[in-house]
Formats: structure tokens, sequence, C-alpha cells
């Protein structure tokens, strides 16, 4: 508003030259300001040029009045100019340059009245100047520059500070004082000095003069003051925010008994209201919830206060002491009052569900739905409605009884409607991941009834376009997901044929095999995993997949026609691309067909795939490199040799043979790192492998081709090899002797013993293997035995091997501490058998050092020491060799075997009676033997 220009007196030409000259160029100045233009910059150094001559004009203090008046003239005229910028400028941003060099204009236009001071024929002069620093300390406020607002108030309030408030009349100088104070309040308030900003407010009060409007303005400051105070986190905020809106309604309350107007009794008392409902919030947020009711009560009855918090303090207040029900009425009396706006409702929904739980939930529902009737309801308000009744996750009852009620709201038919169009289509979205999300939670909690409800409830969000057809396919897996958790097979089954209608894919196609699986229809489960190959984002980890789940349903076939299937995408070459090596399928498939009886033929299908593909591929590609390579390789052989053994026991002598063939071969490889190979599992790998052959051979009563005699008898040699090695060795370490146990090297010895013997070998070879044998280390008198025995008859008899076995067992036997002269008996026997046999009676002394020698073994024995049976057969067989002498009348022989007939009988019990009539035939045939004797010398 622009200030009238005020007459002067003519100059007095007292006045120095210097005086003239110098407002002469602050006039100058001035008008240079009085030409600026917002459209043009204004120039920064004005201010300063003003400033510099007002610095100057000051050392010629005092003034005369008419200088005075020049001086006051000039500064009306440089404010009316900065006024005329700014109306034409407009408002202009605290960061704005050109705005604050015209508020440096303004404050020295009131410099200039400081400086002048009081002039005689101005009116209130202390005032003008007064209101010309307060109306620039409000520029410099809003500017935020609030140092240089603070200075203007402090300079205003310093030219008023002498003057009796009294003896002011006119209503705008009292309002410029009251004004005056609670702008320097604000600005204190804003530089955090709070303790200097209330006690400017106190002061205030004495310049309310009785003014409503004072009253109001002085009440509204208390009130912002509080407000502020009130957003303090601190507990000591709240109570300050107390104080201040206590002082206010306290102002509001004296300024409606000095109102006279009715537009100022319903400012005021709008006032009142709005400072209750604060101090309402501020006991709320203190949780005094009885203070709370009680201004609310105020409010309604006093000035029958309708607006729309009022019910939300109180249901806040209710729900703060316990009553539900009460605070349950207040949130239904906001359904009906239709000057609620829907962000409060919304939100006072959300406060009364957070304090009332799960109870509360359908309450909830009805309430929302109850809105809906009302009045329009957005589609963002059923969205946070919905995600407060489902809550943050949780599980238990709770949750359980959350996600039902808000199945039920979100598929009422009103809901979906507000979700009908492009409009809608963010809302609509965000409703479909809170839906989508409280499903996916009970997912994963295993409660699949309510998480196929809830995801149901999802598919309601989803538009049936082209765009969203991946979202709606997604959405029947998991249903089918769900389904299959409950065991709802059939269920299950529409709904991925429904996604697979939509968006045909390799997880249709898998979702489909486990329900298949779970069906246990291993044929279709088979064939749907063969069809998955097809699928045109397949990959090999899908079969990998459908394993484990074949696996876990304990469906075997289908396990291994998957794991084959995964073995095909290998042919000829390694799997770069597969989900794990080639080693490690055949691994699994083994270890799968183990836990299953009778799949001996497929286990070893897999072992001999797995020799081939090390063949093919070379061990370190195939079983991998250094611990890991040795790992894959031991497991593959331990498993072979385990597969023998349990085949042994089982007396399926040809898978044995097989798997002891396979074990040799997988205990020769050397993998990168390793020097040589398990030279003695291997030698126990083909020994064992041979007598497994020879073994079935006996079972399936079919002779051995010579082919394969001649092949097993390379497989023995070859362990022959390792096992010369080991027993020419003066000293075994720990692991050789643990492993090479003497019965291996019998068996070796006596299969090659027998297959030599088939081939028509000379017996040289067959006594050089036994020769070797019981020459070695390992060698036992039982196994020695036992090769001599088995030389010693059947067709393919050897006497010379018998003689030697039998002949070095004796020994054996003879020297030990303990000799077991069972067996010892046994040989004597088989050693005269064996010499009858094959010396006959061309070699009658070699048979009697036998008989000799039996006999001499059993001088000095106690009774029943030496069999009994033996010893009669000795005895026996003695005596009769001596009959065909005696028909022959070679009474020499005679005399010799039965003689060695008595010897022996004489070392048996219970032979006496025989012995007699041995002795009586004896002298018998001693007497007729010289008789014929005497008569042959007569004649």
């Amino acid at each position: 508003m622009r200030i009238s220009e005020i007459g002067s007196p003519e100059l007095r030409p007292s006045h120095h030259d210097s005086s003239s000259q110098l407002l002469s160029q602050l006039e100058c100045s001035i008008k240079e300001g009085e030409l600026l233009s917002p459209e043009k910059p204004l120039p920064t150094h004005l201010s300063s040029d003003i400033r510099s001559t007002l610095s100057q004009l000051s050392s010629l203090v005092p003034f005369s009045n008419s200088i005075k008046l020049q001086i006051w003239k000039l500064s009306f005229r440089l404010w009316n100019a900065c006024v005329d910028l700014s109306n034409a400028a407009g408002v202009r941003a605290s960061s704005d340059k050109v705005g604050e060099e015209v508020v440096k204009l303004r404050q020295v236009s009131a410099d200039m009245l400081l400086l002048a001071g009081n002039v005689d024929g101005v009116p209130s002069p202390a005032l003008k100047s007064a209101s010309f620093y307060y109306k620039t300390g409000l520029i410099w406020h809003e500017l935020r520059r609030f140092d240089l607002a603070a200075s203007c108030f402090e300079k205003a309030t310093d030219l008023t500070a002498k003057l009796d408030v009294a003896t002011i009349s006119d209503p705008g100088e009292r309002k410029l004082l009251l004004d005056l104070n609670i702008a320097r309040s604000r600005t204190a308030w804003d530089v955090a000095d709070r303790n200097l900003a209330v006690t400017l407010l106190n002061r205030a009060k004495k310049l309310l003069s009785g003014s409503a409007e004072h009253y109001k303005a002085l009440g509204n400051q208390y009130l912002v003051f509080g407000k502020s105070a009130l957003s303090k986190i601190e507990g000591s905020g709240v109570k300050e925010a107390l104080k201040l809106m206590n002082e206010a309604l306290d102002l509001f309350e004296k300024g409606l008994s000095t109102a006279r107007t009715r537009n100022g009794t319903e400012d005021l008392k709008a006032s009142r209201s709005k400072c209750l409902r604060f101090i309402a919030a501020v006991h709320l947020q203190g949780e005094e919830f009885e203070s709370v009711l009680k201004c609310i009560r105020v409010l309604r009855e006093g000035g029958g206060d309708r607006h729309p918090c009022l019910p939300v303090l109180a249901m806040k207040a209710w729900l703060g002491l316990g009553r539900y029900g009460e605070a349950e009425k207040e949130l239904r009396s906001m359904v009906v009052n239709k000057g609620v706006p829907e962000s409060i409702w919304v939100s006072a929904v959300e406060a009364y569900f957070d304090a009332a739980g799960t109870a509360g939930a359908e309450t909830t529902k009805g309430l929302f739905l109850g809105l809906l009737d009302r009045c329009h309801v957005s589609a963002g308000a059923a969205v946070r409605i919905a995600f407060r009744v489902v809550g943050e996750g949780g599980s238990g009852d709770g949750a359980r009884v959350r996600a039902k009620v808000a199945a039920e709201l979100v598929s009422d038919e009103r809901v979906v409607a507000l979700f009908a169009g492009e409009a809608a289509a963010k809302d609509r979205t965000a409703m479909h991941a809170v839906l989508w999300n409280c499903a996916a939670d009970h997912f994963r909690l295993k409660d699949y009834v309510t998480s196929a409800e809830m995801f149901e409830k999802s598919m309601l969000y989803v538009p049936y376009n082209i765009e969203n057809r991946i979202l709606r396919a997604k959405g029947f897996r998991v249903l089918c997901l769900c389904h299959l958790g409950l065991s709802q097979l059939d269920q299950a089954q529409e709904y991925i044929n429904e996604a697979e209608k939509i968006e045909p894919n390799i997880a249709c196609a898998f979702l489909k095999f486990k329900i298949y699986l779970q069906k246990n229809d291993h044929n279709a489960a088979i064939h749907q995993m063969q069809g998955m190959t097809t699928c045109i984002d397949f990959t090999p980890d899908f079969l990998s997949l459908s394993a484990h789940e074949a696996i876990a349903c304990r469906a075997i076939p289908v396990a291994v026609a998957s794991l084959t299937n995964l073995l095909d995408f290998s042919k000829g070459k390694a799997m770069p691309t597969m989900p794990t090596t080639e080693v490690v399928v055949l691994r699994t498939l083994v270890t799968i067909l183990a836990h299953d009886s009778g799949c001996e033929q497929e286990i070893l299908k897999f072992m001999k795939r797995a020799h081939l593909r090390i063949s093919e591929l070379g061990p370190d590609c195939f079983f991998g490199k250094e611990e890991v390579g040795r790992r894959e390789r031991n497991w593959f052989a331990v498993n072979a040799w385990n597969f023998g053994s349990n085949a042994g026991k089982e007396k399926n002598y040809e898978a044995c043979a097989e798997f002891f063939r396979l074990a040799s071969e997988f205990y020769s490889v050397v993998l990168d790192g390793e020097m040589e190979e398990n030279s003695i599992m291997v030698c126990k790998s083909l020994t064992l492998t041979v007598s497994a052959m020879v073994a079935a051979e006996k079972q399936r009563q079919v002779p051995l081709l010579d082919t394969e005699v001649k092949q097993a008898i390379k497989l023995l040699e070859r362990a022959g090899k390792t096992l010369s090695s080991i027993s020419s060795r003066t000293q075994l370490n720990e692991d050789q002797a643990t492993a090479i146990k003497p019965n291996l090297f019998f068996i070796y010895t006596f299969n090659a013993y027998d297959l030599h013997g088939r081939l028509n070998d000379l017996g040289s070879q067959q006594l050089q293997l036994v020769k070797t044998f019981a020459s070695s280390k390992f060698c036992n008198p039982n196994h020695l035995l036992q090769i001599g025995l088995n030389a010693s008859q059947g067709p393919q008899s050897n006497h010379e091997v018998a003689t030697f076995a039998l002949t070095e067992c004796l020994s054996a036997f003879l020297s030990s501490p303990s000799p077991d002269y069972q067996n010892i008996a046994l040989i004597a026997r088989r050693l005269i058998s064996v010499s009858s046999i094959h010396r006959g009676e061309t070699d009658d002394d070699a048979v009697y050092a036998m008989y000799k020698q039996a006999y001499r073994i059993m001088v000095g024995l106690k009774d029943g020491d030496y069999p009994t049976d033996e010893a009669k057969w000795l005895a026996v067989t003695a005596w009769n060799r001596a009959a065909m002498p005696v028909c022959l009348g070679q009474a020499d022989a005679a005399k010799k075997w039965m003689n060695m007939g008595l010897e022996v009988a004489s070392k048996v019990a219970g032979m006496d009676t025989y012995r007699s009539c041995m002795e009586d035939f004896v002298a018998d045939f001693a007497k007729k033997h010289a008789q014929i004797d005497d008569d042959g010398e007569s004649n």
C-alpha cells in the first residue's frame, strides 16, 4: 500500500553544504531505485550505496527538522518503490537473489527513518518507523533469514519500548504492537529459542486491550506452538504442547466473552473447538484416555461439534481403555456420517483392527461393506483394508481367521466392482499382490487349504486379457500345487490342464508328472517324463528333478527311466550342459537299484556302461580329477566288489563273476597323480572272478568252453604276477598283510591247477604251481591237503602233484607242536592209495615204506590219539597185501607184509583177537615154510 507524501517547509539556508550534497546523493540513488523494473536484473550495489551515504550522513547528527523531514520523504519514496517492485514481480522464493535485494532496500528505508528520528508534524513517528522494521522483518522471516528478521523485530521493539500503551487509542497501532511481539516470538521459536518465544507471547497478553480479534490472534499463535511441540518425539514435548494449548484455549474463551459481532463469535468458537480437538489429540498421545473422552464430550455437548476426527479420537480412546464395544459404536457412527472422509475412515478402521486384532476382523469386514452402501469408496481404500485384515504373515488359528475374513471381503461383488476399468489397474495389481503374498505365506506354512482359497481370490483381480495370461497360468499352477499338497489329485489335474491351455511350458509338464507319480501311475509318469523333453523351455535339470521326485515317491522304475533319459543326453561326450556329471548319474542309478531286490542285471548293465565310458572319455574326464575322481573310482570299485560278494552268497555265480570282473577293471584304473593301480584288490577281484566262473560251471552242469578256460587262465595269470611279487617280498606293510590272506593264494592255486588240467597240459605246469604255493609264506597245510586230495582223485588226477602235496602236508602236520592225527591218518591212507595205483607192484618197497612211516608215527602215541579206524585200515590192508605172496609162495614177501600188519595191529586197541589169529597164522605159515624147506633139502 503506498504511503502518501508529506508536505515540507522550505529548507533553511543555514544547512551545511555537506548535508545538502549527501541528501542529493541519497535522492539520486532513490531515483535510480524508482526506475527499477522486475523484468530487468536489480543492481546489487544500490542498497550498499544508499547505506554508505547514510553512514556519512549519520556523522552530521543532530539534524534540523527540515533535513529530518527530507530524509523521511526520501525513505517513503524508497519504500513505495520497493512496494511497486514487489507487487509487479509477485512473491519471490527464498533463493531468489532479486527478492533479497528488494528486502535490503526496504531495510535501508527503515534505517533512514531511524536515523532521522522524530519529526515535527509527523504523528507517532516511532510507530511508523517500527512498522517499517516489522514489515521488513516479516519478509526476512518468510525468506528464512531469521537473524535479519530478529534484528528488525528488535529494532522495532526498541522504538516502541518507551511508549505508554494506555495512551495509544488507535486500534491499528495497538494491533501493530501485538503483531510485533507475536512475530518476534515466532522467529525465536523457529531458531529453537523456545523460552524466549513463550516469554514474548506472555508479554503480548498485556497488549490485548479487550479486543476479540487480539485474543484470537494470540491464541492462534499459542496453538501453532502447541502443534509444533506435539510433533516432538520426547515425552516433554507432549507436556509442553498441552501447556501451550491450554493457554490458547484460555485466550479463546476470554475472547468469546469480549466478542461483539456474530462473525467474531463464530470464529472464536471454531478456534476453541479446534484447540480442544488438539488437546484431545495431546491426551491421546499421552495415553490419558479419560481426558480425551472429556474433551470430546465438551465438544459434542457444548458446541455441537461434528468434526470427522472426533469419532476417530473417541474410538482410539475407547480402544485404549479396552472397551471394544464402545469403540465399535464410534466406528459404526462414522459409517452413517457422510462427512467423514474416506482416508479418515480407513485410518480409523486400521487403528481399530490393530487394537482388536483377529477378533475385530469380522467387524472390519462388515463396516467396510457397509461403507460401500453409503458412499463411493476407492479401490485404494479396499487395498488398505484388505492388507490390514490379512496382516503381515504369522501362523496359527489367528492368521487363518484373518485370511478367511479377507477372502470373504475381497470376493464380494461390490468390492470386485471397485477394481473394474483401466483407471484401477494399479490398485488391482496391489490387491492381487496382497492376496498372493498372503497365500504364499500360508503355503510356506503348509496350510494348503487357506493358501488355495487365497490364491483363488487373487485370481479375481487378474483380468481376462492377453497381457495377463501368464499371470493367470501362474495362478492355476500354484493352485495345482496347493491341491497336490492336499492330495486332491483330480482337482490338481484340472488346474494344471487349465494352465497348460493358457501357457504350455515345462512347469506344467512337470506338475502333470508329479500328479501321475502321486497316483502311482508309473507308466503315465514315464510317458509324461519323456514328453517333457519336447517342451521348448526344457532343460536337463527337469530330468534330474523328476528322478528326485520319483525317489521320494518310491517309484523306482520312474526314477531309473528319468536318469536313463538324462544319460541319453551325454552319448559320445561329457555333459557340459548337464545338471550333474555322468558319473554321478550312473552312481545314483546303481544306488537306486541296489535298494530293490532282483535288479542285479540292471545294476550290471549300468556298471558296464560306466566301464565303457571310462574307455571312451578317459578316467580323469569321467571320474573327475584328484580327490573327487579317486572317491568316485573307489565307489564303483567297492560297490562292484560288494555286489559280487552278495551275488556269490546268493549262489548267483554268473553275476558274481561279472561283478568281480568289473571290480578288477575299476581297481585297475589309474587316475592323474597316482603312481600305480590298486594291485592287491585287482588280484583279489580277478581270483574271485575265476572262482565264480568255476562255481557257475558246476551249478549249471555245463563245462566251460575252451575259450572261456583260456580267458580264465589269462585272468589268473594277471593275478599270479601280483601274488608272485607280493610273496617274494620279505616284509609286507600293514595294508598288504590285511588284504592278502592265505586262502586267496590257495584259491588262485587251486583254480589255476584245475584249469591247466583241462587244457591237457603236461603235469609239470600243475606241479610247478603247487610247488610255488608250497614255498610261499601264505602256504597252509590244510590247503595243501585239499590240493593233494583233489589231485589224487577224479578223471584229471595227477599223482605227482598229489604225492608232492600230501608229502609236504604230512611233513607240516608232523612238525606241528600239536599234530592233527586225523589229517595225518587221512594223508597216510591217500599216499598209500596213490602209490598203489600209480606205482603198482613194481615199487613195493615204496608202499612198504609208507606203511612203515605210519607205524613209526603210531609208536609212542596214547590210545585214541591216532584214529582207530585208520589204524585198523593200515593193519588190515598191510596183512591183506601178504595174501598174494602167500599164494605165489613168496615167503619173504609174505612174511614182510604179515609182520607189518602184526606190528600195526599191536598199536591198535581192540584188535587183540585179530592179532592172536594173525600170530597163529604166521606160526603155521612158518612151520609149513620150514617143512617145505626141509623137504627140498632132502630131495
